[in-house]
């Protein structure tokens, strides 16, 4: 399976701005540009989108995790605040609450441990990762 986006920039880096495509659509000629990185402009970036995926791995990835345990989570969100400092990804956070009926903390953990390490995108991250995990009664 292969995905694909597009990225068009125009102008230098700062004055400049792109947009955005994906292969879905989802993502629409969707703008960017340096306000919209670096500041509060309209628009996403690619941190923001990274955010997203990481998010959403991680969340199907424990889903998976959990099933194949036994468990069906009634509810898993999750927030992932990527840090950019000096040029760089310095980490990607994850905070997860979630509703799983009938697991233990030590099995849920383990799953959280298991999903953190093997989501795909973590494997691709090259940064700090950590989880905060709440489990939900």
């Amino acid at each position: 399976m292969k995905r694909k986006a597009t990225a068009v920039w125009k102008g230098s880096g700062k004055e400049g701005n792109g947009h955005l495509t994906t292969q879905s659509s989802v993502l629409n000629k969707t703008q960017y540009s340096f306000n919209s990185r670096f500041a509060e402009g309209i628009g996403t970036n690619p941190e923001e989108l990274i955010a997203a995926a990481h998010a959403g791995c991680f969340s199907m990835k424990l889903s998976f995790v959990l099933d194949g345990a036994g468990f069906t989570a009634e509810k898993l969100t999750t927030r992932c605040d990527i840090t950019l400092e000096n040029g760089a990804i310095t980490s990607s956070h994850l905070t997860l609450n979630a509703k799983v009926p009938g697991i233990s903390q030590e099995k849920f953990d383990e799953a959280v441990a298991d999903a953190k390490v093997n989501c795909p995108i973590s494997k691709l991250l090259n940064t700090e990762i950590s989880v905060q995990a709440v489990l939900e009664s």
